[in-house]
């Protein structure tokens, strides 16, 4: 049986993060809805300090998500969450994603995120294949190839 997942980020900003990857990979930012947040806060669920506000909007303060932009021959499930976490990343990351934007595309790729606020780590080579590890601005660890 195949099921659907996401993958969650763990991170200081999540509003902040889930803008710089949706812009990284092509992808929306999901809205959340505003009426719904009151009510929650109105029925008791939630209060005022489980918000903030975000590009104008009132929105959950910890945690925002991405998707693929709407396309008849994609999953509409890949998604990804930037979930708000009190503690600092300390170590490398046990999975990392990988942005596949075709050989011929690695570097100027890298270039334009690193102009965005990536760092550069390090370039791998497996047999043929090639790729460049960077860094997320809070540290998270992804290969261009």
């Amino acid at each position: 049986m195949a099921y659907d997942f996401q993958v969650v980020v763990d991170c200081a900003s999540p509003h902040r993060l889930a803008d710089w990857w949706a812009a990284a990979l092509g992808w929306e930012v999901e809205a959340q809805d505003e009426a719904f947040i009151r009510k929650m806060i109105a029925d008791g669920y939630a209060t005022a300090d489980d918000t903030t506000t975000h590009n104008g909007r009132m929105v959950w303060s910890t945690g925002a998500a991405i998707r693929r932009p709407a396309d008849p021959d994609a999953a509409q499930r890949q998604r990804i969450l930037f979930q708000q976490v009190p503690d600092a990343k300390t170590g490398k990351n046990r999975l990392h994603l990988d942005v596949f934007v075709g050989a011929d595309n690695v570097a100027a790729e890298a270039d334009k995120l690193i102009e965005r606020g990536a760092t550069y780590l390090h370039d791998g080579q497996q047999g043929p294949h090639r790729w460049i590890t960077l860094a997320d601005p809070e540290g998270n660890e992804f290969c261009i190839s």
